[in-house]
């Protein structure tokens, strides 16, 4: 018996004009609010920024989904449109938001399968879902593992230290700051069921724990009571 070849029903060309519309979607969220929007002078609630964490979680995304036999298309689509209306909708409705921008698309620029667009739709109304990962299907488990994993690592260490900048915090604070980085590390590891992902968040959180190594042994420490 021969091995069947699926054809993939998203070529390169639309993956392309997939990422224009969630660029420009973002780009457009920012521009239409009045006042800035929520915590817009932090640079991770920019469009820029959230464009840029979409690539990353699909990039990973798509690594956990091949080396876990998932289906790549369902998971590369989900992953380009999982926060699409981050910066325009609550976090509580942002996921539900995302999948009904995603459904419009979908259903006006192609001719993809009614199946498949569900599938997509599905992992992403369910990519903030926060209890077992077990309890969704491998499409929508492979996004939510990504999304958590694009926060740990390098990546997560420099947002921190970003963060400390606004916050007006100083070096001093550095050490206990990339701690937490290595808690949230920690916690997506807890959650995450595939051995693909785990593998990954392994590798980054090691990579978190070096850093805080290197810093526990350079920065001085300060009692609290000695501060200004």
């Amino acid at each position: 018996m021969g091995v069947e070849i699926r054809d993939s029903p998203v070529s390169s060309e639309k993956i392309a004009e997939m990422k224009t519309f969630v660029s420009d979607y973002l780009a457009a969220s920012v521009e239409n609010e009045d006042g800035g929007g929520r915590m817009r002078w932090y640079p991770w609630h920019s469009a820029e920024y959230r464009f840029n964490h979409i690539l990353n979680v699909t990039d990973l995304a798509v690594e956990i989904a091949r080396r876990e036999g998932a289906d790549v298309d369902v998971v590369r689509v989900a992953s380009l449109f999982h926060d699409v209306a981050k910066l325009e909708a609550d976090q509580d409705v942002h996921a539900e938001e995302g999948a009904r921008v995603a459904r419009q698309f979908l259903e006006t620029h192609g001719d993809y399968p009614a199946s498949f667009v569900d599938r997509v739709c599905d992992a992403i109304a369910k990519h903030s879902y926060q209890g077992s990962l077990g309890d969704l299907s491998l499409e929508a488990r492979c996004l939510v593992e990504a999304d958590l994993l694009d926060k740990v690592g390098a990546n997560g260490t420099v947002l921190m230290l970003l963060r400390m900048g606004y916050e007006a915090r100083t070096h001093m604070d550095s050490a206990e700051m990339i701690e937490r980085v290595y808690e949230r590390g920690e916690e997506a590891v807890s959650r995450v069921e595939s051995d693909a992902a785990e593998s990954i968040a392994h590798e980054r959180l090691k990579r978190v724990r070096w850093f805080r190594e290197w810093l526990e042994g350079e920065v001085a420490r300060m009692e609290t009571d000695d501060r200004p």
